[in-house]
């Protein structure tokens, strides 16, 4: 590289793994693998990323390898206590979490539940983990009656509530949902609660909207976007990244409706901010496949994805770059619909990034983090590793 990257463009796709990580017995999940298993569920046509290095990632599929990648590709091991998609995204950004957050697949004790329906003045049904499809499914109807909020949660620290958009308006919905934010995450150490607000008349018809809400706890120390504001830089939020650093450090900030919309905005954002970081999250490839364990999904998103990025990258500069990574993995053929402790891929590509270089296996996801600190010259975040030389 001969300077410095005037803009950053990172893009998580939410759940992507690339193979189990070290530490990933511990959690369950040996042997778990997203890209790989949904690469060799079919002929998956992802030219673009396979040309990006993307395919060299997987341990378990040999099919999308490049000889010479046109990009720097590796991969990065998650150092925090978790696998959900607050701890990840603030890895990235150099705040690494060592006390997990609490989790309750049993349901959430009366001590959690009784002081949220005395505060909203609803009873809730279900209060338990499940399948956020199967849950509605099973009890929306019932909801449809009642006017009971759907509370459940998963494998993961979260605090879901579902209803109906005509039942519960949106804006009661994301009320209700900061009364559980206070009472599940800041009274018993729950990481985020979850609006899922969805439509349609009968079992066989539901369908969740996306009007989804995320409220996470803040980051526990200071990120990259918080010292790319104190530097002046802009942070542009794309999909879910304001709410999962609640705002902090953004400076623009737009939801989206798919991760086609996702892209979308990725673009417009490039042809608005001058300088900085964009920084995108596809929440599609988690939500709508993986944790619904739907491989062929997942497989035509990924094409999907690969159609846009020769937009993606006619849209850079000479002095960008484009960072594609995860946050976990959320492996559709596992048994579970939960999320899978994984490493995460690491692509980088711009105009100035050197071709064919193997970042190998990073320590942490806070390298990414580490690595555009030091381009825009930030005092050093509190973990990671910079990579820049590499690039």
């Amino acid at each position: 590289m001969t300077g410095r990257f005037k803009r950053a463009v990172v893009i998580v796709c939410d759940g992507l793994g690339v193979g189990a990580a070290p530490d990933a017995a511990d959690f369950g999940d040996e042997g778990s693998d997203t890209l790989g298993h949904v690469l060799s569920a079919r002929d998956v046509a992802i030219p673009n990323l396979r040309r990006l290095g993307l395919g060299n990632l997987t341990p378990t599929f040999d099919g999308a390898r490049e000889v010479r990648p046109a990009g720097a590709f590796g991969k990065m091991a998650e150092q925090s206590a978790g696998k959900d998609t607050a701890t990840g995204h603030w890895e990235m950004t150099g705040l690494v979490t060592t006390v997990p957050f609490r989790t309750f697949p049993g349901g959430f004790p009366p001590d959690v539940v009784q002081p949220f329906e005395e505060r909203i003045g609803r009873r809730v049904l279900g209060n338990k983990a499940a399948s956020g499809t199967e849950i509605l499914k099973e009890l929306g109807e019932e909801h449809l009656r009642t006017g009971s909020p759907i509370l459940y949660t998963s494998g993961d620290s979260v605090f879901q509530v579902a209803a109906h958009e005509d039942v519960i308006p949106l804006e009661e919905l994301y009320r209700i949902c900061r009364v559980g934010y206070e009472v599940a995450c800041l009274g018993h150490g729950v990481c985020r609660v979850i609006a899922r607000p969805f439509v349609g008349t009968r079992a066989a018809d539901f369908k969740r909207t996306t009007n989804r809400r995320d409220f996470p706890v803040p980051p526990h120390g200071p990120t990259l976007l918080d010292r790319m504001a104190e530097a002046g830089y802009p942070v542009f939020a794309v999909g879910k990244i304001e709410d999962i650093f609640t705002g902090r450090g953004v400076s623009g900030a737009v939801h989206t409706r798919s991760d086609s919309d996702g892209v979308d905005q990725t673009l417009k954002a490039l042809g608005e901010v001058d300088r900085g970081l964009v920084f995108t999250n596809l929440v599609d490839f988690d939500t709508l496949y993986g944790h619904r364990n739907d491989v062929l999904g997942y497989a035509a998103n990924l094409e999907l994805l690969d159609a846009r990025i020769p937009e993606l990258t006619a849209a850079l500069r000479t002095d960008d770059v484009l960072l594609l990574t995860g946050d976990h993995g959320c492996d559709p053929s596992d048994t579970s619909t939960d999320h899978t402790r994984e490493n995460v891929p690491l692509v980088a590509w711009g105009p100035g990034v050197r071709e064919g270089v193997d970042l190998g296996l990073r320590r942490t996801f806070a390298d990414l983090g580490a690595t555009l600190a030091e381009n825009f010259g930030l005092v050093p975040l509190g973990a990671g590793a910079s990579f820049l030389d590499a690039l």
